[in-house]
């Protein structure tokens, strides 16, 4: 049976909710890089009390997406170049193993004698979210790319049905939303086109070709991010 892609990350104990919002508005940008947050201020914003907020930056800094300082308070973190080419890095190693996976087990389901339907409910899932990603891109609306994006790449590793791939890949998750976000406006269009190929290259079973696609789309994400911190 296929295993769905595992969340980014628990939300803390008290209030569901806190967490993910406060992620999404610094994935977004409406919580700047290097911007001051306090837990009195966040409370006031997201409408609760100071306890789970002061759990979510707990969770938030182990996460990286906040930097907390004994004396000094919590900043929103920034992603500095090194770290983002060294997450490049390893989601070309994770998800080129994905798409390679993936076909593979799209050739079996091929030569199946019977359908697996977890299997035909995972790619019909794709073909919707690449479907909605198009639409978005088309309209001008990038700001809907990246949570799109997020759902092709772990979709991919839903479609690996490979356990231990769909854990390295929830761990990476709310960081690929987060570098996907911050380049949308410079290759976001270009970058979801390059779903389509890939997601054709696994349909036909081309592990080696889903692989090597997978990888030079991630690194020429990798190239157009750093790009902008050159001198």
């Amino acid at each position: 049976m296929g295993r769905r892609a595992m969340p980014p990350a628990a939300e803390p104990a008290g209030e569901p909710g806190i967490s993910t919002r406060i992620r999404q508005d610094i994935i977004r940008g409406v919580l700047a890089p290097g911007a001051k947050i306090t837990e009195a201020a966040l409370a006031a914003r997201y409408g609760s009390s100071r306890v789970p907020v002061r759990e979510a930056l707990r969770a938030l800094a182990a996460e990286g997406f906040v930097e907390s300082r004994p004396y000094a308070g919590s900043r929103v973190a920034r992603l500095e170049p090194g770290e983002a080419g060294d997450l490049f890095d390893v989601r070309m190693a994770v998800e080129g193993a994905t798409a390679r996976r993936a076909a593979e087990r799209a050739a079996r389901q091929a030569s199946a004698g019977t359908p697996d339907p977890d299997w035909w409910a995972a790619r019909r899932r794709r073909g919707e979210v690449l479907a909605a990603g198009d639409s978005a891109a088309a309209e001008g609306r990038l700001d809907a790319l990246p949570e799109l994006n997020l759902g092709f790449h772990s979709g991919i590793a839903e479609l690996a049905d490979s356990a231990s791939l769909q854990a390295l890949l929830a761990q990476l998750a709310g960081k690929i939303e987060w570098l996907y976000a911050s380049d949308v406006g410079f290759r976001g269009r270009d970058s979801w086109a390059e779903h389509r190929p890939i997601l054709a290259a696994v349909d036909a079973g081309s592990a080696l070709q889903a692989q090597e696609l997978m990888r030079a789309h991630i690194q020429r994400s990798k190239e157009s991010f750093l790009s902008r911190f050159a001198d």
